[in-house]
């Protein structure tokens, strides 16, 4: 029985790595159509990858810096405000996407996406903060993705969770623009 448990418990632990290696190629190939395909034609990075690139940063399975995105596609010439719309759109969109599936999946299916110690550590921030932590999780460069899927899976209110990701969000990049001078 022992030996059972030992090759289930290995199973699952490969499982798991396969799943983060696929989410770190899915992330490396996005990164490497859009602005790896400008860099190697030489072509300023349009909006459209700053779109795509900003979208998939904010889906819970495939964290990336995209805040760092800011600042090079304003010194590209992109308008500020073009880049706060854009931002806060593609991530409100990906947030919507993750408090669906967070709402519709199985805890065992997230617990093998994001495993149960980050679960659990974003319930406990939400039932102790509400949603003061959506909102702080979107203003900080956190992990506000996850904050959103576990919003799901608790069954919160989309129209709150959303709300406050917005003022997060907006006002991240607000003063993100804000510092960088573009304003």
């Amino acid at each position: 029985m022992a030996l059972k448990h030992h090759i289930i418990n290995q199973w699952q632990k490969r499982k798991k790595v396969i799943i983060q290696l696929s989410f770190l190629l899915a992330g490396m190939l996005i990164l490497s159509f859009t602005i790896g395909k400008n860099i190697i034609y030489a072509e300023n990075p349009g909006l459209y990858s700053f779109a795509l690139l900003n979208f998939a940063g904010y889906l819970f399975f495939l964290i990336m810096p995209v805040e760092a995105l800011v600042p090079f596609y304003l010194s590209e010439g992109h308008t500020a405000v073009t880049i706060i719309i854009i931002a806060v759109s593609t991530a409100l969109l990906a947030q919507l996407l993750d408090y669906t599936i967070g709402n519709l999946a199985s805890h065992k299916i997230i617990f093998d996406l994001i495993g149960e110690k980050n679960y659990l550590k974003a319930e406990e921030k939400i039932r102790m903060y509400g949603l003061l932590t959506v909102f702080v999780f979107n203003l900080l460069p956190l992990s506000s993705p996850i904050i959103v899927l576990v919003a799901g899976m608790l069954k919160l209110r989309l129209r709150k969770v959303l709300f406050y990701s917005f003022l997060g969000l907006a006002l991240k990049y607000i003063i993100m623009i804000y510092l960088f001078g573009t304003f």
